[in-house]
């Protein structure tokens, strides 16, 4: 019992305080704040809820804390220096203040969070796509510090060259490039329409098609070559095994005497439709 009256004294105190008390805290837009008091730890809605960024808090009540004013940088950097420090790249924006990153070094991140995998990083109030960044993690949340000036600039620059070219990430190769590296180049484009292999590989099929006066339906992948299903203008169906290399002809789908090596995809489309 003696425990119980105890836990019971501890939580008064705590509430007690609780009202007295301001603390710093980060916030994401639509999130909540934490804080520790009296050992207790209490989470609160913030007041007004679109807040974003490092704020001084008030609770109102145990549910709620009203911004009581932005904090400054050399608060934010006290804070921030509790938590261990993390190198990363970004990859891209997923919300105003909040980038999908990837490690530099993935055998320092499994050593410090036991998992390597892309890392939301939030309120990153600096930076551009490949960037590399220092970060903190609070065994939940990684927080932005600052842009890690040491790096090399002309990484960022090469990388963002090779998207511009859209150069796949398997393709990308220049000094100094690591796993790392490839992997957030991977991320960032994942996401850019017509960048991936495959989306390369129909837009490539569908020009050749249309050039031709054909339409294309579908493809599928046979490593060497693809088959490819695809339409005449006047609305025939055909299917036919095309090399990947330069386009040309290995099996047309119908009789051409042997000769289907002499064509490639765009002018198989008026062979047949003369054949039909």
């Amino acid at each position: 019992m003696t425990n119980v009256f105890k836990l019971i004294n501890q939580i008064a105190i705590a509430e007690a305080q609780l009202h007295t008390t301001q603390f710093l805290a980060p916030c994401v837009k639509g999130g909540r704040v934490r804080t520790r008091v009296a050992g207790m730890v209490y989470t609160f809605t913030p007041k007004p809820n679109k807040f974003e960024g490092w704020g001084i808090f008030q609770p109102v009540d145990q549910k709620t804390a009203t911004v009581v004013e932005e904090a400054e940088l050399p608060q934010i950097a006290e804070y921030l220096q509790h938590f261990p420090q993390i190198r990363l790249r970004l990859a891209h924006q997923l919300q105003k203040q909040t980038w999908l990153a990837y490690s530099v070094n993935e055998a320092d991140v499994r050593q410090r969070l036991k998992i390597v995998k892309p890392i939301a990083v939030h309120l990153v109030t600096e930076g551009i796509a490949f960037e590399q960044i220092i970060a903190r993690w609070n065994g939940q949340s990684c927080w932005f510090e600052e842009v890690d000036r040491r790096t090399d600039p002309v990484i960022v620059e090469t990388l963002q060259s090779a998207v511009k070219q859209l150069i796949p990430a398997e393709e990308l190769q220049f000094k100094g490039i690591t796993p790392e590296i490839r992997t957030v180049y991977e991320l960032a484009t994942r996401r850019i329409e017509g960048f991936t292999q495959p989306q390369q590989d129909e837009k490539r099929l569908r020009k050749a098609l249309q050039m031709g006066g054909g339409e294309l339906n579908q493809f599928h992948d046979r490593s060497d070559y693809w088959t490819v299903d695809w339409t005449t203008a006047d609305g025939v169906r055909h299917s036919s095994a095309i090399a990947k290399t330069d386009l040309t002809v290995v099996s047309s789908g119908i009789c051409l005497s042997g000769r289907d090596r002499d064509f490639d995809l765009q002018s198989l489309v008026a062979v047949i439709e003369q054949q039909e």
